[in-house]
């Protein structure tokens, strides 16, 4: 089992930059990738990023050059930093683990850009 906990959300203005955090708590040994996820009103999940076990990060197309993921595995800590923020990147932000045979999610924490 593992838990997860999402912190750094906050009201930013277009242009800002914001970092969100996860820490993992648990079997930390069963985890295989992090990943990032977003939910803006109205509209269903999404993929944001997500680093596979071989390091490997992969970015959705609309934050690629923008946000940036790091995280470390034996800790169970995840980082999503993100830079020129836009009105569109509002959304809850979830962190994503994979295991094996299953996923966690954590609670989300929301990102709100706006003048």
């Amino acid at each position: 089992q593992v838990h997860l906990m999402e912190s750094g959300g906050d009201l930013v203005r277009p242009g800002g930059s914001l970092r969100l955090s996860c820490a993992a708590t648990g079997d930390l040994s069963s985890i295989l990738n992090f990943g990032w996820y977003r939910q803006a009103p109205g509209k269903l999940r999404e993929f944001v990023a997500l680093t596979l076990s071989d390091g490997q990060i992969n970015y959705a197309t609309s934050v690629m050059g923008r946000f940036t993921m790091s995280s470390d595995r034996a800790k169970g800590t995840t980082q999503l930093e993100m830079n020129n923020l836009k009105p569109d990147d509002t959304a809850i932000y979830y962190c994503n683990v994979g295991a094996i045979g299953t996923f966690y999610w954590g609670k989300g924490t929301q990102v709100t850009v706006s003048s």
